[in-house]
């Protein structure tokens, strides 16, 4: 693969692992990185830079830039607005005036729902709760609209579109709320929440890049694909891996839900730096279907569910 790939948000997490597997797979690919600053590095533009940039050779566009969600909502709504969603148009405008063919873009799960009750489909009517999840549909929405006017007026033209909604992303370096849990567990607390009975989705940061280097190899029709890893897993089961991996006897104890419930209800109304969703975030179901993308692209991934866990959680151990 000799292309030149133009990838925004190379200075996160998911840009830097992605970043790495590129040059390591596709050593002849070439590489634009777009981040807030370019520090004067070669192949490094900034935003302000984009909108006049001229990007004769560019094949593909990946789009990472993102604002989290923050459950600590330091945030304002407008900024979940402006930085998902108004730059995600402004650099899919640059693409329809481009020579690219192909335009991914890295949405979410929460775009399409916040609470799961069997499994989550790309045919779901989204429905998202939270700013995060309305700025990332509303881009959705915005590619979408854009896309369908473009091919009207251009209904020979060979551009794609992709936007994928990972789950819950995961992998060395990274510092969310799997982090929390290792740090929790490893302290040898007790786990409290083990009469939760979910099951919900993971995502290794290894099986993302491979599938995002897949479509940039394979040309697969236009659309919304979900990611995650094969197999759901529940909590209690994270907890167990975690304990073995750092050798700790784990002792789960099952405290009624309704007190449980009760508790973080009472934090949420005391403004605590925990609460109701953070306790979500652990304890909910949320499985992912993964089918049509891995149908689409004819693969398998390459790392399984507790495979790709252990590797983050003994990552954790090493820092």
């Amino acid at each position: 693969m000799s292309s030149s790939v133009l990838i925004s948000g190379t200075s996160g997490f998911v840009g830097k692992h992605l970043s790495a597997y590129f040059k390591s797979t596709y050593p002849k690919m070439n590489l634009i990185e777009l981040n807030r600053s370019s520090n004067n590095q070669q192949n490094s533009i900034n935003w302000d830079q984009i909108k006049n940039l001229e990007l004769p050779d560019v094949s593909s566009f990946i789009h990472l830039t993102g604002l989290a969600h923050d459950t600590k909502k330091t945030n304002s709504e407008s900024k979940y607005f402006e930085i998902n969603t108004d730059l995600t148009v402004l650099l899919f405008k640059k693409f329809l005036e481009s020579n690219a063919s192909q335009f991914i873009y890295m949405s979410s799960v929460k775009a399409a729902a916040d609470q799961v009750n069997t499994e989550l489909f790309e045919t779901i009517d989204p429905n998202p709760k939270t700013a995060y999840g309305k700025s990332k549909l509303l881009a959705e929405q915005k590619i979408q609209n854009l896309y369908a006017t473009f091919i009207n007026n251009h209904p020979h033209s060979q551009k794609k579109y992709y936007i994928l909604r990972p789950c819950m992303i995961h992998g060395p370096g990274n510092k969310g709320n799997l982090n929390l849990l290792v740090n929790f567990v490893n302290k040898g607390i007790p786990y409290p929440f083990a009469a939760f009975e979910n099951k919900r989705s993971f995502l290794s940061i290894d099986n993302l890049v491979f599938v995002i280097g897949k479509i940039i190899e394979r040309n697969i029709d236009s659309g919304i694909y979900n990611v995650s890893d094969d197999q759901a897993i529940s909590t209690n089961e994270l907890v167990q891996m975690i304990g073995e991996t750092y050798n700790k006897k784990i002792k789960l104890l099952k405290i009624p839900i309704f007190f449980i419930r009760a508790l973080f209800g009472g934090l949420d109304i005391l403004n605590a730096k925990i609460g109701s969703e953070q306790l979500n975030k652990m304890v909910e179901n949320y499985q992912v279907n993964n089918s049509k993308i891995l149908k689409a692209l004819d693969v398998k991934l390459p790392v399984s569910t507790k495979e790709g866990l252990k590797t983050t959680i003994f990552s954790f151990q090493n820092n």
